[in-house]
């Protein structure tokens, strides 16, 4: 869709502020709403109009209940727009860089929660242990690398989480993590690799995408995601190029499947598009077997 047709197509923008993008449907009325008319309902967010009107239609047992149970009969609204996804992934991340800090203990946490391919294959190691294909994203190697990430995760996702709502911010993040991860496997298999710049890139390569189409400036975007992809080829920054590539690319696929399936009659078929996409990076699993042994 090009920047001119998506202007024109006033499903893409809230329909009481006409100036506002949003990719967040009313549950009741599916009408597009921006984040000041989201009120949030037992089956998701509402728009004003279907608040005011499921409100009326209540019954006199119902208004009791309410008023019972709350002082003043009132939905809990989404206005402040917080991303509490990105808050609380940043918490659990520094949580356990906290834990990998205490004496003996530090190294065993790196040791069980870090990536490292072999890890995936009995027949190789003696263990399966596929939960390191996104506990990677917990641990880190210093205080510069999870707080540079966790910075990057911040500025991404207070922007990008309310665009596309919680459980599709989570399901790009762990996603990413897991395209990092299935590329470290097939292209550096032997190598332990820590931290969440897999799952970072995928927010760039999301970022990019969707920004390219609601027509926003992304050239300020994509230069850092160059310098820092490049940063990863270059001897002796120790950092993992594949991880970043695969992060990167299942972000943007992911970030296209967003954009391409918004509308409510595609809903089921945006699902079953990221069941395909986890499908196909489990699927690519099985080749590091067929490639190094």
């Amino acid at each position: 869709m090009t920047t001119d047709a998506f202007q024109r197509n006033r499903e893409n923008f809230c329909y009481r502020h006409p100036d506002r993008q949003s990719f967040v449907l009313c549950q009741r009325c599916l009408r597009t709403i921006c984040p000041e008319c989201q009120t949030q309902a037992a089956v998701g967010v509402v728009c004003p109009e279907c608040l005011k009107a499921q409100q009326q239609t209540q019954s006199p047992a119902q208004k009791k209940a309410q008023r019972r149970w709350s002082r003043q009969p009132r939905a809990v609204a989404v206005s402040d727009t917080r991303p509490l996804v990105t808050y609380a992934i940043m918490g659990i991340t520094a949580l356990f860089y906290l834990i990998a800090l205490i004496p003996g203990f530090g190294d065993q946490v790196s040791t069980m929660l870090g990536f490292f391919a072999p890890a995936l294959y009995p027949e190789l190691s003696g263990v399966f242990q596929p939960w390191r294909v996104f506990t990677v994203a917990l641990v880190h190697s210093g205080i510069w690398h999870v707080g540079l990430n966790m910075l990057a995760l911040w500025l991404i996702g207070r922007s990008l989480e309310p665009l596309l709502g919680r459980w599709r911010f989570l399901t790009l993040y762990l996603l990413s993590t897991l395209g990092g991860s299935v590329a470290v496997a097939l292209l550096s298999f032997l190598t332990p690799v820590v931290g969440a710049s897999g799952a970072i890139f995928g927010l760039f390569g999301a970022l990019l995408v969707i920004g390219r189409h609601i027509g926003a400036n992304i050239t300020g975007i994509a230069i850092i995601l160059g310098i820092n992809l490049v940063i990863g080829f270059i001897p002796g920054f120790n950092v993992s190029w594949q991880a970043h590539v695969g992060g990167l690319v299942t972000g943007a696929l992911v970030g296209l499947i967003f954009t391409r399936t918004r509308s409510p009659k595609r809903r089921m078929l945006q699902i079953w598009l990221l069941v395909a996409v986890a499908a196909g990076l489990i699927g690519l699993l099985l080749l590091p077997p067929i490639l190094y042994w």
